[in-house]
């Protein structure tokens, strides 16, 4: 009895020190990337004033968003790696204190070259927050649990670009945006310091609580080679379609609230709330697609339950960013907007299941060159928006050429784990007649 007990206190111990389910590193990542896209909009929310303040035109304006999308893209994979080498724990606890200085720093800007300087490196700091993610979920959870995991990840995004947009508007009109940059940076560092104390990289670092390795997922994880990912025909189509879903989608982030400020002549708070709306379509997107996922893999369809939600969602989404491109109301504008976000946010899921389940022991780096074409994507979407806007007079252009990208993203998934998937282990519990090579 006295044996039993000791272990029983022990037991209690160990679960004071760590992570004492799956579901609880879920619920942290997707606070991170809460954060993450508050600390990447909050520019978007303060945008006027600081133009005005530091005389920045909307051009210039245009490299400001795209110097974070440069930043981004060139650290993209080497942070992936690092993820890989030394464990989401440590490097992203480093990634997010940071970014988080950098976000407090942008409050001391006076010039637009040290703003530009800034978001490129808050760009380089930021690029290892979802390859990190994608990491440890491919870790603490098995394969027909990961869909809804990692869509739950992209949620978070979502609805903290949807606050973002909204409560930093509310600052900067209250408090100026100096100090609605500083407040962020303060609760990004309590956040690194938190995730490092708390998390452990591997169930098996806590056995009592967190388990081991799921069998059928340890193949899959030893799989992956540099040779294998190169040649596979799958990482191609799914870097592609990333590009497609970010060029769509970005304007969230950041041309949005100053489009519907400029043209609809709405005051902040009421293009914050405006502009807010998309993002909870998206969030929903994010949890819908992520459910589909998981159930359509348990039904005994890997392939399908990758592709189908991907291709309803890049359709959806090349239909309404047309509609909305004809939309002469705010109301119109953001009610097309916000159907075409919801499709676009449908492919996330996929998208990162993919990742996880071709890239091994090497997810880090393969969502990390994903989140990489990702980034191109938005580049382009940050400055081609302005100019196409300014040459053509209004926003058909940028909207058909959104439309374009998204049906040739949508024909790419339907070959996306084709005759390459050979390359790689097939998830176990997925039945043999739709896990064979095809």
């Amino acid at each position: 009895m006295e044996a039993t007990a000791v272990r029983a206190h022990q037991d209690l111990k160990s679960s004071l020190r760590a992570p004492s389910r799956p579901s609880y590193v879920v619920a942290c990542l997707c606070s991170l990337s809460f954060l993450t896209i508050v600390d990447r909009v909050c520019i978007s929310a303060a945008k006027t004033d600081m133009s005005r303040e530091l005389s920045i035109t909307d051009v210039t304006f245009g490299w400001v968003f795209g110097a974070f999308a440069i930043g981004y893209t060139l650290m993209m994979v080497p942070s992936g790696w690092l993820v890989d080498r030394y464990g989401p724990r440590k490097m992203l606890a480093l990634f997010v204190l940071l970014w988080s200085l950098l976000t407090a720093a942008t409050g001391w800007v006076n010039a637009a070259a040290i703003l530009l300087l800034v978001r490129f490196l808050f760009g380089v700091a930021e690029a290892g927050a979802f390859p990190g993610a994608a990491r440890a979920i491919s870790y603490w959870l098995p394969i027909h649990k990961r869909g809804l995991a990692l869509g739950l990840l992209n949620t978070g995004s979502r609805l903290g670009a949807a606050f973002g947009l909204w409560a930093i508007s509310f600052c900067v009109v209250h408090w100026g945006w100096r100090f609605s940059f500083l407040l962020l940076g303060i609760a990004g560092g309590i956040w690194a310091v938190l995730w490092y104390v708390w998390f452990r990289d591997h169930p098996s670092r806590n056995p009592s609580i967190g388990g081991r390795p799921h069998a059928t997922d340890i193949s899959v994880l030893t799989s992956a080679t540099i040779q294998n990912l190169s040649r596979s025909g799958t990482v191609y189509l799914v870097l592609f379609q990333y590009f497609a879903s970010n060029f769509t989608f970005f304007i969230c982030f950041s041309w949005l609230l100053p489009y519907l400020k400029s043209h609809y002549g709405l005051s902040n708070t009421a293009a914050g709330m405006y502009a807010a709306i998309p993002l909870y379509f998206g969030a929903l997107a994010t949890w819908v697609s992520g459910a589909a996922v998981d159930f359509t893999f348990r039904k005994g369809h890997w392939k399908l339950s990758r592709r189908l939600p991907a291709m309803v969602g890049f359709g959806l989404a090349a239909v309404a960013v047309v509609a909305a491109a004809f939309s002469p109301s705010p109301n119109g504008f953001i009610g097309c907007f916000a159907v075409a976000t919801f499709g676009v946010d449908l492919t996330l899921s996929p998208s990162w299941t993919v990742c996880a389940d071709i890239g091994g022991i090497r997810t880090g780096a393969l969502s990390g060159a994903m989140n990489m074409l990702g980034s191109l994507g938005a580049l382009a979407s940050s400055v081609l928006f302005p100019f196409l806007l300014g040459s053509t007079g209004d926003i058909k252009a940028y909207f058909y050429l959104a439309a374009f990208l998204d049906v040739l993203a949508m024909v790419g998934w339907g070959f996306v784990l084709g005759k390459s998937a050979k390359l790689f282990a097939v998830p176990d519990s997925a039945p043999p007649n739709d896990c064979a090579v095809s």
